[in-house]
């Protein structure tokens, strides 16, 4: 891989991001997603080994699925407020963070919480220093990956 792509994954995890509060803003951007779901997306599990393939449409739909499922189940919250994305019409980069690891999500608190899940369409690379993966989320990464691999 180039350090140019390697840079890059890591400049866009680092720049702006818009923060989608309410769960209506979540299921718009849902919905955008779905439309350029054929444009090549990594869907990285932070914690495992970062993807070496984009996800075909009807994976990153799937997942797309399994998550907003999780993420409503597991953020018992009347907001959302743990999804983050660089441009909301036009993604390239977007963050979800875990419902059962947030912490200072902002970094407030000194303590940086990294993300669970990243969507890009740029190759991941791996994130240093990061908190320890339940096995139980592991589990379900890995049930939605044989999902998404059958």
């Amino acid at each position: 891989m180039q350090t140019q792509e390697i840079d890059a994954f890591y400049r866009a995890y680092s720049g702006a991001f818009y923060n989608l509060l309410r769960w209506r803003e979540l299921d718009d951007f849902w919905h955008v997603l779905r439309g350029k779901a054929n444009d090549g997306w990594y869907v990285y599990a932070v914690g495992e080994e970062p993807p070496q393939t984009t996800q075909s449409a009807e994976n990153l739909q799937a997942f797309i699925d399994e998550i907003d499922a999780l993420l409503h189940k597991e953020h018992d919250e009347d907001y959302c407020g743990i999804v983050y994305v660089d441009d909301k019409s036009n993604p390239s980069y977007i963050k979800i963070y875990d419902p059962n690891n947030l912490g200072a999500v902002c970094g407030s608190s000194g303590h940086h919480v990294p993300p669970g899940w990243i969507i890009s369409r740029i190759p991941p690379r791996t994130l240093k220093d990061l908190p320890f993966l339940t096995e139980s989320r592991k589990r379900w990464w890995r049930k939605i990956i044989g999902k998404l691999a059958s």
